[in-house]
């Protein structure tokens, strides 16, 4: 994948050397990639084991979604407020605090005894995770300040995500068997402590050159928009006439209007909607929030309908994921081997989501296995190809000093884009039934991944054509 970047018109990051004799780049890439893999493990932990912890719980009717999607509005509501307290105050510094605070929720997670004890963990879990993923890729963006070594490491972050998302709902589902639902919870917390310890005398510590006030009133706007838009989303599965749907997204659509009219005013803001008028940023937070809905998704939401309409055990559903997942992390890791530009990697990358899509319509119903191995192979390879170009495109399309700001951007409109989609699917599959409603999703999901996609590719190729044509011929 070749180096793709703006024109540099802002000042370069301050880089502060780590007087420390322990840190060396490939310690700094380590534990900078090993947050997104602890983050996704923990993400996807549940999936195999809810039905064990609804029952220990005692969760009712809007208990499931709630214990799936509690850490997703923790992430997204602290992803931008993250990032600039990592830009500003020291990404190494909220690294470690992530942390800790991961450790302590998921202890707390462990000894839940009932619905909103674990729901408030996940929230705080969510809150400490927004953390070590805008400070983990910051960090990068710092030690890799340019060029193929940047591209390898943005490389082995994105192909983290596939990692976590493959490996999470297996050692869950294997602890649940062994032990019960609670172990990965304690195994998480002592990972996160372990990390921390070693993080402490390794990671180098970077920020921005001339630290920038907080925005308080941005941030809060931001985060209760957020957090009215993912309780909508998650209540809305059980009817979306309901009263406290309608309020949430009312609140939802007032919220974030102020948070606009609030940041296009401030001097330093939280946000700088300016940012969206540069292309790869645009392409950086529009694709991760397409990417969110029709691949995370759907993906998310495949096992389940899997369980319900052929039978497969949640472990099984949990194998079947990590098809896709395991096919996307060796493909990130790959990824900067192909002579593709950044831009070129996320288009090529939904297009190969949209044709694994569809070898997967009829799985509710008469597919074999062995066509929908091979989708959600071919998906995987596409999904690998997304999570390293946008990972690269988050640091690399942002100025240098606010590398976090850009992490936090792309992750937020990933994980808001994620339970939009599961809750779409859901809608659809509940309007339609679970045959006709899935084959209904895929297929909508493979059209906007191709249709997306297909732009990309071709406005990329447009650019340059028009850049060639303007370059003066010899003379």
């Amino acid at each position: 994948m070749n180096h793709e970047r703006p024109p540099m018109t802002f000042a370069t990051a301050h880089r502060q050397p780590d007087a420390r004799s322990g840190t060396t780049p490939a310690i700094t890439l380590v534990l900078a990639c090993a947050a997104p893999l602890l983050v996704l493990v923990d993400y996807t932990a549940p999936m195999v084991t809810l039905p064990q912890m609804t029952r220990a719980l005692g969760s009712g009717p809007s208990g499931p979604a709630w214990l799936l999607n509690a850490i997703a509005l923790g992430l997204a509501a602290l992803l931008l407020i993250a990032g600039d307290l990592a830009d500003n105050y020291g990404r190494r510094r909220v690294y470690l605090t992530g942390m800790w605070a991961l450790a302590a929720a998921s202890v707390m997670a462990a000894l839940s005894v009932n619905t909103a004890m674990f729901v408030a963990a996940r929230l705080a879990q969510g809150a400490a995770s927004a953390g070590l993923l805008t400070a983990g890729l910051g960090t990068l963006g710092h030690a890799f300040p340019d060029g193929r070594e940047r591209l390898r490491a943005t490389g082995r972050y994105g192909a983290m995500l596939g990692l976590g998302i493959a490996t999470g709902p297996l050692i869950s589902g294997a602890l649940a068997t062994v032990t019960n639902w609670r172990a990965i919870y304690w195994l998480i917390a002592a990972a996160a402590a372990l990390l921390a310890v070693l993080a402490t005398g390794r990671l180098p510590e970077s920020r921005a050159a001339r630290p920038r006030r907080l925005d308080l009133s941005g941030a809060l706007l931001l985060a209760l928009g957020l957090a009215a838009l993912v309780t909508a989303v998650t209540e809305g599965r059980s009817g979306w006439s309901r009263p406290v749907v309608t309020a949430a997204f009312a609140a939802t659509a007032l919220l974030l209007g102020a948070f606009v009219v609030v940041e296009r005013r401030r001097r330093a803001p939280l946000l700088d909607l300016g940012l969206f008028l540069r292309p790869l940023f645009f392409l950086a937070t529009g694709g991760a929030l397409v990417v969110g809905i029709v691949v995370v998704g759907l993906m998310s939401f495949l096992p389940t309908v899997l369980q319900l309409s052929r039978g497969l055990s949640p472990m099984g559903g949990a194998a079947l994921l990590a098809v896709w997942s395991g096919v996307s992390f060796l493909t990130a890791l790959q990824a900067r081997r192909l002579p593709l530009t950044a831009r070129g990697g996320l288009g090529l990358g939904l297009l190969l989501a949209a044709a694994g899509t569809l070898p997967l319509v009829g799985a509710a119903s008469h597919t074999g296995w062995s066509r929908i191995v091979l989708g959600l192979a071919v998906a995987g390879a596409g999904s690998g190809l997304i999570n390293a170009s946008l990972t690269h495109l988050a640091i690399e399309s942002v100025p240098p000093h606010r590398a976090g700001m850009g992490a936090g951007a792309g992750n937020t409109a990933r994980y808001v884009g994620s339970p939009l989609g599961v809750a779409l699917m859901a809608a659809i599959v509940g309007g339609a039934g679970l045959s006709a409603g899935t084959d209904g999703t895929l297929l909508g999901c493979a059209a906007v991944a191709a249709v997306t996609g297909g732009g990309i590719v071709l406005t990329g190729f447009t650019g340059r054509r028009r850049r060639a044509s303007a370059t003066p011929g010899p003379r």
